[in-house]
């Protein structure tokens, strides 16, 4: 009998141990979670992003500035700066292109140039994108081969901000294959324009079409995201560079829904629309939030938020 009990004392102990290091950062740091704790005083970083299941987001620090995120095993984002401002992005691993809500098997690897106007904002993202793919198994062989390049492509988004609110008004994109030996020449463009209430995205529409000569053709696809019902407590979006925040957006051509991350609060509900169907038919989503005692959101549309002292 004593020797069941010292085992459970045991297990118990490597239990205590296992969650302690869950509450620690890279740097060894202890973690808040704020939605069993009373929250921190003091400034704060964001420090991963995660469900019941999985991490969604990992942020690592260089003093205040983020400078990598890990967003599952295999994909890390790397973010360099020139002072304060993001100069320059790096993307390998894995997205989810389709909009499938699952990663796809094609690994991405993308670097982003940030570019800036006279008075400092953010005026053009240029990119150049490579897609690779495991081809499948050759007979006898039972294993796909190693990753091979499937394509390459070039992509410039324009980007405008409001002369009188500083808001974010629209970015305008050019897409094109990036073939060895053909002249480069964009093929694709998508417009995106952004309304707001107050401070906070109400509102994103996004049509999609071809080009030619830089002529562009009608619009063939067309999708509107809205947000409602603002909360007037902080998102935790607010402790990321907005250089940042852009390039996560376009980092898949359908990946607006995750607008609400430009917004300082937080929606209780959104929806995505189709509007090229003659009867649109929106996919409404909603959430109850928590909080924290310094009003930081710590969950909401099942995930939760991580911090820890900045």
């Amino acid at each position: 009998m004593k020797r069941i009990f010292y085992f459970i004392l045991l297990i118990a102990g490597f239990s205590s141990i296992h969650s302690c290091k869950d509450l620690l950062d890279e740097d060894g740091n202890p973690l808040l979670d704020l939605n069993n704790t009373g929250g921190l005083n003091g400034p704060r970083a964001l420090y991963r992003e995660i469900t019941d299941k999985d991490t969604i987001a990992e942020y690592h620090y260089s003093g205040l500035l983020v400078t990598k995120v890990i967003t599952d095993s295999a994909s890390v984002t790397d973010i360099m700066y020139s002072g304060d401002k993001i100069s320059q992005i790096n993307f390998n691993g894995f997205l989810d292109l389709d909009g499938n809500g699952k990663l796809d098997q094609d690994s991405v690897s993308y670097t982003q140039l940030f570019t800036y106007a006279n008075n400092s904002q953010l005026q053009t993202i240029s990119e150049n994108r490579s897609i690779f793919r495991r081809p499948p198994p050759v007979p006898p062989a039972t294993t796909p081969g190693p990753q091979t390049l499937l394509r390459k492509e070039k992509t410039l988004y324009n980007i405008k901000f409001n002369a009188a609110t500083a808001k974010l008004d629209s970015i305008i994109m050019r897409n094109g294959p990036d073939a060895t030996g053909v002249p480069f020449a964009y093929n694709a463009y998508s417009k995106t324009a952004y309304t707001y209430v107050g401070d906070n995205v109400s509102k994103v529409l996004r049509t999609y079409g071809p080009m030619a000569g830089n002529v562009f053709g009608a619009a063939t696809m067309k999708y509107s995201y809205e947000y409602y019902a603002y909360d007037d407590q902080i998102s935790p979006f607010t402790l990321l560079p907005m250089g940042y925040k852009i390039s996560r957006i376009l980092s898949t051509v359908i990946n607006d829904k995750e607008s609400l991350i430009l917004s300082p609060n937080n929606p209780k509900r959104w929806s995505l629309t189709d509007l090229t169907p003659p009867i649109p038919t929106p996919i409404v989503k909603s959430t109850n939030y928590v909080y924290d005692v310094q009003t930081y959101m710590t969950k909401g549309y099942g995930i939760n938020y991580i911090y820890k002292p900045q």
